[in-house]
């Protein structure tokens, strides 16, 4: 099989499996990944069928999202008949890409770091404002609370049990991507997006206290 028919097929299968999302991880989430992927690819040179579908599969075990032991990805990367040394380094790329606070992992290859920082940057900029709100309006969180001051530098599993507000989530993870970022593209792109956040933030917190 052709690498434009498993691109097709992964993008057929991203669209099935997130088709009912509304957290902020639905399937153009993922599409915008893909294509942000493949335009770092174009100044890293990497291997562009593990950049593509490294990118298109980075959240089908997703702990936030499905239960990882069905292992979602390498099964459909057999049914595509993907080559083993292939396959492996895609799911390794799959399995590094998640933050998960100081735990988080820098990919040892260009693809993998690619793919990181191609997800990294749809968490920051406007969209990442919208997907931020759209995940703790799916998990019933607070907007913000004063009271209650974000936690920072934690472990992966403190991380994952964490309950925040919004908010709070801009200080413990969204601010922090712009200097784990890997490619100078990445840097440049994310530097931008985080310029965005902050104006944000300030006024959020301006209109909050009334003051605009």
């Amino acid at each position: 099989m052709m690498a434009k028919e498993w691109i097709d097929q992964a993008i057929c299968f991203v669209k099935e499996r997130f088709a009912k999302d509304a957290s902020g991880h639905d399937a153009e989430h993922t599409f915008r990944v893909y294509r942000l992927a493949m335009k770092l690819n174009e100044k890293e040179n990497g291997d562009p069928e593990i950049v593509a579908l490294s990118s298109l599969l980075h959240d089908v075990d997703d702990r936030k999202l499905f239960d990882p032991s069905e292992e979602a990805a390498k099964r459909f990367l057999e049914s595509l008949g993907v080559p083993e040394g292939k396959k492996q380094a895609i799911l390794k790329n799959i399995e590094e890409v998640s933050f998960k606070g100081s735990d988080s992992k820098t990919p040892d290859t260009i693809e993998g770091k690619i793919v990181q920082d191609a997800d990294r940057l749809d968490a920051l900029g406007a969209i990442g404002v919208a997907r931020s709100f759209a995940y703790g309006g799916a998990h019933h969180r607070k907007l913000y609370d004063p009271k209650e001051p974000p936690t920072l530098h934690m472990d992966d599993e403190t991380y994952k049990k964490h309950e925040s507000t919004t908010i709070n989530h801009f200080y413990e993870k969204l601010l922090l991507l712009e200097g784990m970022m890997n490619t100078e593209e990445g840097k440049r792109l994310a530097k931008k997006r985080s310029e965005y956040l902050k104006s944000f933030l300030e006024e959020f917190l301006e209109e909050w206290e009334g003051k605009r």
